[in-house]
């Protein structure tokens, strides 16, 4: 079974503690994560959510970044992170 996680519309400083403990909670199961709706993307939740794959992608078990708005793609590589796909499409 793939859980799914929606992302707000803003991931600052205050959504990096919510969202490793969403995440945590969904452990031990693939992971699709929906940017669709991302406009500001805040170092924090970046690293939240780069820790998380890693994670997963130790346990054996994928966390794919998905339908990830333009303004999500742009800062994501803004911080030099792994390219994530535009729009939609999947980045891992």
């Amino acid at each position: 079974m793939t859980a799914s996680v929606q992302l707000p519309a803003v991931l600052d400083i205050q959504q990096a503690g919510p969202l490793r403990e969403q995440l945590l909670g969904l452990r031990g199961q693939a992971v699709i994560v929906d940017g669709s709706a991302v406009e500001r993307l805040g170092a924090l939740c970046l690293q939240v959510l780069i820790s998380a794959q890693q994670t997963w992608a130790r346990d054996g078990l994928s966390l794919v970044i998905d339908r990830a708005s333009e303004a999500f793609a742009d800062q994501w590589n803004a911080f030099g992170a792994p390219a994530v796909a535009s729009g939609q499409g999947e980045a891992a």
